[in-house]
Parts: structure tokens; sequence; C-alpha cells
């Protein structure tokens, strides 16, 4: 791991980053190294597995949180999947190089596309989830960024683990190692801070807890990416049946290590009778998630803080809240203003209803009768995602490999008059 002890030597190092990122231009050499990370990882599997029970142990002399072990706690399958992400991307074409379609000609005699290219130098600060520093660097890679890590202390032998096998597959690639380089844990929150005043970055993607991502996006001078996990909210409109709600927030919790989409504030029509409630707590039994029945916050200036803060952060502990409210609307000025804002959905079998909740909802991806389940290896290889940005516009919803990219607009004319 690489150490550094001031905000100027931290600068330094993010420039060399992005010099040395202009090496990955060499597609097929950085074909090779993504194909050599995914075998070195499968055969490394057993050594970073020892490196990740050590760390275990260390936590619970830490005191760390329970939530946070969860996710520090590095299973094969969760190896696997990065892994095969690995392979995926090695699969691909050169990314840089796709023209997006674009109607930016302004003239008859002209056309135009976009042209995706690399960031430059991209950070990723983020605590425990082990496995997410290989996802983040596949997709760097396979985008043409360098890779600066800030991980966790309460995961620092499994990082490093992970740091050395990148190191030898870079090497083994002919390509230089300073492309991915891992910040070591010994600056602990100074670090961390000079990652936020830097602005030599690109890119600085926050991970993990609401605390930890929102002191860096309230902070940061480079531009950043919020991220979130939970806390997305469902409205079950009277129309709908209990047995398509629960399906829905069911399979919404099907995250591994987190339910990065996991709906945990249900806001129902006053309308729905207390029996379909029941029947909802039933169908809710056999996967462990409770409900607790509460009132609707009110939107007012004068609310409670107190009450503010446990509607707006991730519970993250299978206990879903309940409230009823009078009518779509409120409903919709709740959601807007207490959700995440990553992933929201409405269940109801009314058109106008669906239309409304889509148009009006602000967050990044709304969800009309589906689920909002996240998952990072997606069906598409250009889908894999690292997390869900609650940001709006372009750089809102899944983090791939678009995320990682800007592009430039380039008019062409049809002719030489």
């Amino acid at each position: 791991m690489t150490s550094v002890q001031s905000l100027a030597e931290l600068s330094a190092l993010i420039r060399q980053v992005r010099q040395t990122a202009k090496a990955l231009e060499q597609v097929d050499q950085t074909t090779k190294a993504l194909m050599l990370a995914a075998e070195a990882f499968h055969d490394a599997t057993d050594t970073i597995l020892e490196a990740n029970t050590l760390d275990l142990e260390a936590s619970l002399e830490m005191a760390v949180p329970e939530v946070v072990v969860e996710w520090l706690k590095l299973t094969p399958e969760r190896l696997k999947t990065a892994v095969k992400i690995l392979e995926r991307l090695a699969q691909l074409d050169a990314v840089t190089n796709f023209a997006y379609g674009s109607q930016l000609a302004i003239a008859p005699t002209t056309h135009s596309y976009l042209l995706g290219e690399p960031l430059g130098a991209v950070a990723f600060i983020y605590e425990a989830f082990p496995e997410l520093a290989i996802v983040a660097a596949g997709l760097c890679l396979r985008a043409g960024n360098g890779l600066i890590l800030k991980g966790g202390h309460e995961a620092s032998q499994t990082n490093q683990a992970i740091v050395d096998v990148f190191h030898s597959v870079l090497s083994d690639a002919e390509l230089p190692e300073e492309v991915i380089l891992s910040i070591s844990p010994n600056e602990g929150e100074a670090a961390r801070r000079w990652l936020m005043q830097t602005t030599e970055l690109d890119l600085l993607i926050p991970y993990g807890r609401a605390s930890l991502v929102q002191q860096v996006i309230r902070e940061a001078n480079a531009p950043s990416l919020s991220t979130a996990i939970g806390n997305c909210y469902l409205y079950w409109a009277h129309t709908a049946p209990a047995e398509a709600v629960a399906k829905i927030i069911i399979d919404s919790h099907r995250g591994n290590p987190e339910p990065v989409n996991g709906i945990e504030k249900i806001l129902m029509d006053d309308q729905i009778p207390a029996m379909a409630l029941r029947d909802l707590e039933q169908l809710l039994q056999d996967s462990h998630l409770k409900l607790k029945e509460v009132a609707a916050p009110v939107i007012s200036p004068f609310a409670v803080a107190e009450e503010a803060e446990f509607w707006q952060e991730a519970q993250l502990n299978q206990t879903l809240l309940i409230a009823r409210v009078p009518h779509l609307s409120e409903a919709i000025a709740l959601i807007n203003r207490y959700s995440s804002g990553h992933a929201d959905c409405i269940v109801t079998n009314s058109y106008r209803e669906s239309v409304q909740f889509a148009s009006q909802v602000r967050s990044a991806s709304i969800y009309v009768n589906a689920s909002p389940r996240f998952q990072r290896n997606a069906a598409q290889a250009n889908a894999i995602a690292l997390g869900m940005s609650s940001q709006r516009g372009l750089k809102g919803g899944r983090i791939t490999l678009e995320t990682l990219l800007t592009h430039k607009a380039v008019v062409k004319g049809l002719g030489g008059r």
C-alpha cells in the first residue's frame, strides 16, 4: 500500500495516477490485465479469505458496528462474483471508442455523435466491502481510468491482499502498477480528509453508511458521486393486493451482502383495510422482515428533528416502517423529502397513479409494479454496477462503465462545400 504524508503529496500522487492511466489506451494489454486478474483472484481465493478472517477477528476488538462486520465478511460466493465480473469486463471491446448516438447537429449538412473518454483519476473511499475494490478496479481498467483506493481500517489485511494481486497482474501485463494504488490505513482519517480537500481528482466515489457518504459529498472539493444503500420507499395503492406488495419487498432485499435497493419504508393508502395489512405481515414472516406501523411524518419546518432522521436514514436491520397516508400526493411529498432518492416504487393497478408517481417523484430510478432489486453482476456486461447513485441526471441510478466516462460532442460536415 502507498503511504502519503500530506495533501501536497497526495495531489502529486493523483497526477501520477492520471498520467500512468494513459497506458490503458493499449486496449489489448488492458484486456490481458483483466483476464489475468480474473485468473489470479481465482487462484488467490484462499489467501484473500485467510486475510479476511484476520480482519474479522480484529474487528471484534475494535467494536466495529454489526452491519459493517457483515459487509466485511467476505464469502467465497462474493469473491466469485467479483472474479466473474472481471471475466466479463475482459470480453468487452474498448468502451472509450464507442460512439453514442446524438442529435447535436444543428445544420442539415452535418451529423454528430458523442465520443466516450476516460475521466482520468478516480478515488474510491469505502468501508468494509473488500470485494468492491476488485469491481471498482475492473470498471476503471476497462474505462481507462486510474484508481486510488481508500478502504477502512477494519479491512486492512484483506485490502492489502487484493492490491497485491492487482500489482502482480499489472506487472505481468506490462502495465504500470501506479494505475491502481491503495492508500495505507496508517494515515486513517487524515488521508480521507486529504482526498476530500484535493481538487486534483476527476471523480470521488464514497461507499458505505450514509454518515460516510454524506460527509464526503458535503466536504469534497473534487466532483463526487453520491451513493446510497437502503432507505427506499414504496407506495401501496388500495388497488394493489398484499401478495404483489410482499413479492416486490422481499425481492428488493435479496442483495449480497447489502440490499442496495432494499425497501425500508412503506406508505400505504388510507383506504387499505386492516386485514390486508395483516396479510402483508404474514407474507413477510418467512423472509425475516418485520413491519412496524407508525404515524406518517409531518412535512413542516417545525417537524421534530429526531422524527426526520428516523425517516431519512437507512435502517439496515430488516425492520420496515409502514404508515398510512390519505392520498398519493402526500406520499410523493414524503418520498421526495425523506427517501435516499436512488430507487423508489409504486404498486398500483391505476395507470393515472403510475404516471403521477413517475413524473413527480424526484428519485434517480422509479419502479412501477416492479422490484428495484439491485444486481451487481447484471445480465448485460456494460450494465455491471459498482452500486447505485442518488444523483439525478446522467450520473444517477446504476454506477456503471458509462458513469466512469466523460463525453465530447463531435460534429462532422457531410461534404467539402
